[in-house]
């Protein structure tokens, strides 16, 4: 949780719901929504210190001032010291979904000696809504973004495919498959925002995304941005669900038939998901909006994108059995190694149907070691030593007889017996030591010396 401090003030130390005037506002920012911290007691005005404001405070602050998400905390007085002599010294724990700043709970703890040299700062998003109008449906159109209370449109001139997969996915419509610009799918009305989002493509929200100074170049509405999203899993999750692909101005499910690993792993990385983990049949009729279908979608499996493959065929759905896709997810923890080194040495553990399991150790060799130490970006698998001594884990068995070639991204690349079929019992669970852990090799060739 959050730390804010009270004004220390001959009348009153302290704030809440008892106190007769309250506020809080962003100052000496580029716009209303970025700023120095300052709260208002009475009549008086005070900085935050930034020792212990963190952004659960943040949240608070930028939503009572209907300024959206907030994005970044600053401290040392990013935007200047405070002019006043007053600064917060009670603190105060805020949870983060508080609709005012006076709200949050205060905390009894020992107050921090606080200079204006370390008055806090906050960046908020600013945008609080987003949406595509004029084009056929929810998933495409002229990009239209709320700043604070107005609506306005988006310049070409500053909009790229890394901003549009993440408001793709914002939209739970998928990802990006055009930002067509020129107004194509209309001119919009009102306000035309010049923020640059230096998105990195991989962000669920456009918030998380770096904005860079407002820019002075001319725009008219005659070039306001578009978005084509083309790709979704319909489910409980954005990463789990029957593939629905937007393709000839509908969106249409996948029919099984010519579906395999390959063309789900596409989807996937598509869908900065992961890896394809699990792929089902259906048997649910029609798709959302009409009763056609999509199949011969064929893929290599490293395509980037969809569209790389070649191109699929319509046909009447009826009662032909349709593609449902479980992602892995990168946004998702679904291995790790339980140990005492940093995550990078340990019993193998897998997340399946909401629990942690182990994986047996029959036929596992130094090249599924490897594509598990390079998931979890540990380095490569040391062959010596064997790790013997992580001990039995409990609960279910998930995988066995897990067969990698060594050059997988991900151990759900490989190919291995059904979840929970195994003959194994604990004591053959899998462990790894990768070579990102050097001091359990070290004391290894240490002991040995030992023994000598």
């Amino acid at each position: 949780p959050g730390h804010l401090k009270g004004i220390i003030s001959p009348a009153c130390t302290g704030f809440g719901p008892g106190s007769y005037h309250r506020d809080v506002r962003l100052v000496q920012g580029p716009h209303q929504c970025s700023g120095r911290v300052e709260v208002q007691q009475g009549v008086t005005w005070g900085t935050v210190c930034d020792a212990d404001f963190d952004l659960h405070d943040a949240e608070v602050v930028c939503q009572q001032l209907d300024c959206g998400i907030a994005v970044e905390v600053l401290g040392g007085a990013a935007f200047g010291k405070g002019d006043s002599s007053q600064v917060w010294r009670e603190e105060i724990q805020c949870v983060g979904n508080e609709s005012q700043f006076y709200l949050c709970p205060k905390s009894l703890s020992k107050t921090q000696n606080c200079s204006h040299g370390n008055d806090v700062g906050l960046v908020c998003s600013g945008y609080t809504d987003s949406r595509l109008l004029g084009g056929p449906d929810s998933c495409s159109g002229t990009v239209e973004l709320q700043y604070l209370s107005e609506w306005g449109t988006v310049c070409d001139a500053f909009w790229d495919m890394r901003a549009a997969s993440v408001l793709c996915r914002q939209l739970q419509c998928g990802s990006a498959l055009a930002v067509p610009g020129q107004a194509w799918f209309g001119e919009g009305r009102g306000h035309i925002w010049a923020d640059v989002f230096e998105c990195q493509g991989n962000e669920t929200h456009l918030s998380q995304c770096a904005v860079s100074s407002w820019s002075r170049a001319a725009c008219s509405h005659g070039r306001d941005a578009g978005l084509l999203c083309d790709v979704r899993l319909s489910g409980e999750s954005d990463c789990e669900g029957h593939l629905e692909v937007y393709y000839q101005l509908a969106w249409s499910r996948v029919l099984m038939d010519s579906w395999s690993f390959k063309e789900a792993s596409v989807v996937c990385r598509q869908l900065g998901c992961g890896s394809a983990v699990k792929l089902y049949s259906s048997s649910l009729s029609g798709t959302p909006g009409n009763d056609v279908c999509l199949t011969g979608y064929q893929c290599s499996g490293n395509e980037s994108h969809l569209v790389n493959c070649s191109d699929p065929h319509r046909l009447n759905c009826s009662s032909s059995p349709q593609a449902f896709i479980v992602c892995s997810s990168e946004y998702i923890i679904s291995i790790r190694l339980v140990g005492d080194a940093g995550g990078c040495a340990g019993r193998l553990e897998v997340l399946h149907q909401g629990s942690w399991g182990t994986v047996c150790g029959d036929s596992w060799d130094l090249k599924d070691a490897q594509v598990v130490c390079r998931q979890l970006q540990c380095g490569t698998a040391l062959s010596d030593p064997v790790p013997t001594f992580f001990g039995p884990g409990t609960g279910p068995i998930w995988l066995d007889e897990v067969d990698c070639e060594g050059n997988e991204t991900s151990l759900w690349d490989c190919p291995s017996a059904p979840w929970g079929q195994n003959d194994c019992l604990h004591k053959e669970d899998v462990g790894i030591v990768c070579s990102g852990v050097k001091i359990l090799h070290l004391k290894k060739k240490e002991s040995k010396k030992n023994l000598l």
